[in-house]
């Protein structure tokens, strides 16, 4: 058996901060591209981070996106989980969703930011951030690709 499958994943909390209309049906969401010096950098995801000791996913995912966005969040939602295998790291990434938040977005990694919509413009998309997108595709009947490449 080879050691990446041994590997004891490493728990990263994920933002998946989306916009809402009035009536309250989710519309546009972020995605962020790795920063210059990271494993993937210019690949597009949904910002998040490591969790540190004694931490719970919520608690990481609003430290997170306050160091690396500048904003500060409201509740966030337990949605999905996704164990990934990188070359780097075995990743359990906890995507949560965020419908509130304040304060004004910095980009404080020198990363982009972009409001997508299915199918995603912005490439290329971090592996582990398709099949967040096929999620999206599923919950809101999109057919067709949810990006390019």
């Amino acid at each position: 058996m080879s050691h990446d499958t041994e590997r004891t994943p490493v728990d990263v909390a994920v933002g998946v901060l989306v916009e809402r209309d009035a009536a309250g049906r989710e519309g546009r969401f972020l995605l962020t591209s790795r920063p210059e010096g990271k494993v993937y950098a210019g690949y597009w995801e949904f910002p998040g981070g490591k969790l540190e000791q004694g931490e719970s996913v919520h608690e990481a995912l609003a430290r997170e996106l306050h160091e690396e966005l500048g904003i500060t969040i409201g509740d966030s939602h337990a949605w999905q989980e996704l164990v990934m295998d990188y070359p780097h790291a075995r990743v359990r990434l906890h995507f949560r969703k965020v419908y509130q938040w304040s304060g004004a977005f910095e980009m404080r990694e020198g990363q982009a930011m972009a409001w997508e919509t299915l199918p995603v413009a912005s490439a290329p998309v971090l592996p582990g951030t398709i099949p967040v997108l096929q999620w999206f595709a599923a919950e809101r009947g999109h057919h067709g690709p949810t990006h390019s490449g």
